[in-house]
């Protein structure tokens, strides 16, 4: 009988929790204030549209679809079947020139070519990464002179994953969460420190104040509380 690895049971949990959560990111009485809060977010990150742009963990394709909806040319990679099946529902619905593309990868080591994107973006991605360094060194590989990573996260478990109720617990369990640096990181400087360490230059945190105003508001999903977010920048040599 084949063991699952840690990142085969993340996998398995975010398939299952695709349609929920995708459900949760497309609520009506939000959708348009995210749509143009993030628009804000990745429009004062990125270079100018349109740039070639890799999304790792790109879930259920948010981030990517806005992007392309901004101009840019996107390829989103994940590992999570059922979350790659609703970013492409979505993708196909867009009505957009170049929608972005979906593929099957892994975040960790994106099977792309050295210099071959302007930027590469993750949104919740930084907490769930087994060698987040190593990760970000590659994602720095893919990066022509004066690239830019972007990254948007929070410290979601503080106080540790086992207050991210009994679904989560069951899959993020103790040995899931001793391969992932950052799952209980208390402060966002750690993920700072992990684009530092990667070898990017600039590196910035910047509060998403009006993302959490948003989420202040309107809530946010079952079995999280309401976290600041940040984005987490740096560049490579240009």
């Amino acid at each position: 009988m084949t063991v699952p690895s840690v990142q085969d049971r993340i996998d398995a949990y975010w398939t299952r929790r695709a349609p929920a959560y995708d459900d949760h990111q497309q609520r009506p009485d939000r959708r348009e204030l995210d749509r143009a809060a993030w628009a804000d977010v990745w429009t004062a990150a990125l270079p100018p549209a349109p740039a070639d742009v890799l999304d790792v963990g790109t879930g259920s394709g948010h981030v990517a679809c806005l992007l392309a909806a901004l101009g840019h040319r996107v390829t989103g990679i994940d590992l999570a079947e059922g979350m790659l099946e609703r970013a492409r529902e979505h993708a196909a619905s867009l009505g957009v020139a170049q929608p972005p593309r979906f593929l099957r990868g892994d975040a960790v080591d994106p099977d792309l070519p050295a210099g071959s994107v302007d930027a590469v973006t993750g949104r919740y991605v930084m907490w769930t990464l087994r060698e987040p360094v190593a990760a970000v060194r590659r994602w720095a590989a893919l990066l022509r002179p004066g690239g830019v990573v972007a990254v948007v996260d929070s410290t979601w478990f503080p106080e540790g994953v086992a207050t991210g109720g009994e679904a989560f617990t069951a899959a993020y369990d103790d040995d899931v969460v001793a391969a992932l640096p950052l799952a209980e990181a208390r402060s966002i400087d750690a993920t700072a420190d992990v684009l530092r360490a990667a070898g990017l230059l600039d590196v910035t945190v910047t509060p998403l104040t009006a993302v959490l105003d948003l989420d202040r508001a309107h809530g946010v999903a079952p079995g999280h509380e309401v976290r600041p977010q940040h984005l987490v920048t740096g560049r490579v040599a240009g």
